[in-house]
Formats: C-alpha cells, sequence, structure tokens
C-alpha cells in the first residue's frame, strides 16, 4: 500500500517545506542530512528556491508557481503555467540545448519544477546597470532565437505536428496578461495606473495618449500578436530572463510562451539593450567611460539585427521543409515581415518599461530625475517611430540611428 504524503495535494511552500520536498521528491542529491533552502525570487509571479547540500556544495534550483501574484494583486493565475514554462525549455533544449538549462523533474501537483543552478551567471540586467558588457552576447542570443524559433514555424515543422504544438501551448492568462500592459495601457491609460514622472505627464499624454494615428498601429500590432502562431516564443526575452557569464548565457523563465510572431521576442531583446543605454547614459559620470559602454551597447544591438538577419536565412534556405516555402524570393519576404514586426516591438517595449506599470531597475535607478525625463522622452520619441514607420527598419544601423536622431534632438531642445 502506498503511502501518503502531504506533497499530494498543491500548497504554496515555504523554505523549509521545500527542503522536506527535495527529500522525498527529487532524486538529485546523494545525502540530504544537511540541506540549505533560500528562495531568491525577484520576480512577481513565482517563487524561486536555491537548495544547497552544504556538505558537497552541490545545488538546485525549485520553481515553485503560486495561485496570486507576490504582490497580492487579487490576480488569479493558472497554476500550469509552470508546466508550460517546463515543457518549452525542453522543447528549446531540443534545438539548443547549450543554451537552456538542465531540467531535471516537474511536479504537475506542487505546480513546481527542478532545474540547473545557474549561481555561476549572473541576471544579465542587473550586469548591465553595472555597465558591464558581453562580447558574445549578440551572437549567443542570435543563435538561441534562430535555433528555437524558425523550427517551430510552418517553415520547417510539420504542419499537423505544429498545430497541436499551437493547441499545447496555448497560454490565455499570461498572454492576457501581454496584451493590456505592453499593447494597450502605456498608449491609453485606460485603467489610470501607468506611472509617469510628473515633470513628464504632459509630454506623455500629447506624445502617446492623444495619438490616435499611434493607437491604429498598436492595435494592428496587438492583434497580430493574437493572431499570428508564426512560432513557439519566449514570450517574455529580456535581459531578466537572461543569466550570463563571459562565456555563455542561459535564457531561462518562458512563462509567457505561446505560439505568436517572431518579432516579438526579437524586439524585445533590442529594446532592453536600448533601456541599459538609457541607465549609462544617464548614470555614467565619467565622460570616457560613458562613451564607451554606450558604443559598446550600440554595437551589440547593430550586431543582433545584423546577425539575426544572416542566420535566420541560412537555416530557412537550408532547413525549410516546406515545399512552396522553399520558392526562391519567399525567404526575403518572410523576413521583412518578422523585422518589421521587430521594430515595432521595439518601441512597444521601450514604452511600456517607461509609463507601464512594469517598470525596470535600467529606469527606476536613474536618481536624477531630470537626467530621468530626458532619457524618457529620448526613448518615448524613438519607440514611437519604430512602431510608426516599422516596415523602414531592415539594419541594426538604423535602430541606432534613429536613437541618436532623438537624443540630439531633445539635448538640444
Amino acid at each position: 500500500m502506498t503511502g501518503t504524503s502531504r506533497f499530494d495535494k498543491y500548497f504554496l511552500m515555504d523554505e523549509n517545506d521545500v527542503i522536506e520536498y527535495v527529500k522525498e521528491k527529487l532524486d538529485f542529491f546523494e545525502d540530504t542530512t544537511n540541506l540549505e533552502c533560500k528562495e531568491i525570487g525577484d520576480g512577481n509571479l513565482n517563487y524561486v528556491f536555491r537548495i544547497v547540500d552544504k556538505n558537497s556544495n552541490k545545488s538546485v534550483i525549485l520553481k515553485h508557481s503560486g495561485e496570486d501574484t507576490r504582490a497580492k494583486s487579487g490576480r488569479k493565475l493558472n497554476l500550469d503555467r509552470n508546466k508550460i514554462e517546463c515543457k518549452v525549455m525542453q522543447l528549446q533544449s531540443k534545438y539548443c540545448s547549450e543554451l537552456v538549462p538542465e531540467i531535471y523533474m516537474y511536479d504537475e501537483v506542487m505546480s513546481c519544477y527542478a532545474m540547473e543552478d545557474l549561481s555561476n551567471y549572473t541576471i544579465m540586467r542587473t550586469a548591465l546597470v553595472k555597465n558591464k558588457t558581453f562580447d558574445h552576447f549578440a551572437d549567443n542570443i542570435t543563435t538561441f532565437m534562430v535555433n528555437t524559433l524558425l523550427p517551430t514555424t510552418d517553415v520547417m515543422l510539420n504542419h499537423k505536428e505544429k498545430k497541436q504544438l499551437v493547441k499545447e501551448h496555448i497560454n490565455p492568462i499570461l498572454c492576457e496578461i501581454s496584451e493590456q500592459l505592453v499593447f494597450t495601457e502605456p498608449f491609453t491609460n485606460f485603467s489610470n495606473e501607468n506611472i509617469v514622472l510628473d515633470s513628464m505627464k504632459d509630454f506623455v499624454e500629447q506624445t502617446l495618449y492623444n495619438d490616435n494615428s499611434l493607437r491604429v498601429e498598436c492595435a494592428k500590432l496587438k492583434f497580430n500578436f493574437m493572431n499570428n502562431a508564426q512560432a513557439l516564443l519566449h514570450g517574455d526575452l529580456h535581459t531578466g530572463s537572461i543569466f550570463i557569464n563571459e562565456d555563455d548565457l542561459k535564457v531561462i523563465d518562458p512563462e509567457f510562451a505561446f505560439f505568436g510572431p517572431i518579432g516579438y521576442d526579437v524586439g524585445n531583446v533590442i529594446a532592453n539593450l536600448f533601456l541599459a543605454w538609457a541607465h549609462g547614459f544617464s548614470t555614467i559620470e565619467n565622460e570616457d567611460e560613458r562613451s564607451k559602454y554606450l558604443l559598446s551597447i550600440e554595437k551589440c544591438i547593430v550586431d543582433i539585427v545584423d546577425m539575426f538577419k544572416s542566420k535566420f536565412i541560412k537555416k530557412f534556405r537550408l532547413e525549410a521543409t516546406d515545399l512552396l516555402a522553399k520558392s526562391e524570393g519567399f525567404d526575403n519576404w518572410y523576413l521583412k515581415g518578422v523585422l518589421e514586426d521587430t521594430s515595432g516591438s521595439v518601441g512597444l517595449e521601450m514604452i511600456r518599461r517607461i509609463v507601464g506599470i512594469a517598470p525596470v531597475e535600467d529606469i527606476t535607478s536613474i536618481k536624477d530625475e531630470e537626467k530621468r525625463a530626458k532619457v524618457q522622452k529620448i526613448l518615448i520619441l524613438a519607440g514611437k517611430e519604430f512602431i510608426l514607420n516599422r516596415d523602414e527598419y531592415t539594419t541594426g544601423e538604423q535602430f541606432v540611428e534613429t536613437l541618436k536622431k532623438h537624443m540630439k534632438s531633445v539635448l538640444e531642445d
């Protein structure tokens, strides 16, 4: 007769519960007599525990879902999101194992999974705020995006298999969060919850809320996001979802994963580099150090766009399986659409991180309010142009040139 366990029914675990859970459920540690657990999560949706055997220093990460946000917002969440996240990382590992952490187990009842401890890495956003850059980032992140996104499109995947995967990765609750917080609220302030500096309120109202042409383009992007099941996206691919060190990186947290437009992921990466640029521009006092940092970020943005294009076309031509997709010229047409979505997503992400309800450290840690307001204006104006003229952005240099154009206009104003 099988004995009952307190983990046979879901409850929200604390650090002590996790130690007991690991001893009972996870075949990872040779010795479980001296385990230590610490909750290290800094997001709003999940609890992340690091469990260490103090005798051997062997460690593992356990990610655990709650039924509510950590901020106790009252917004109820689907406990199955960890299942989606775990399955997505396992699929990503199939295509790009070197850039995804290893998954050890998933527990559907407790809505948690165990994965490789990445303590020898740092969260990329944290590193960027400290003005650190990584020469390998553009190459690694474009490899990750091309190798995980393109193989999940109808270009390469059997169409019946693709439709089954779409069905399995419908993620309506977290998609609704993106639809509201990325595409709607920053441009309408419909819920009257946007976070805006007092000195920026008139600018934001005139530049964003009162521009109907901008709202129309955001609506087009929103409905494309909701209806274009192009590839299996990470869904929240930014510098806070990337662990990095001097040698390589690991992409984590695909809990927002669903089938959507490829450019949404690519644009999020680029936008968050612009946010890092804004932090360096506003906070690095030494002119030579500031110039060196900004040039490094700008080069990284240029390289990401240009490397993504070349790797994408190469893989497309080598591995496309659909007969019509192999037609001469279709690959470039397909990529052009991805780049348009990329440009729009760069603008959406930059703006929503400035005026929306989910700000990031790159911006909030700029203590000088006057400098913060200036750089926010630069990003909003550039972001707006990326949205309105997204069919014009086909090279990385064009993105950087637009940023510099608005930097000059704001500083001269």
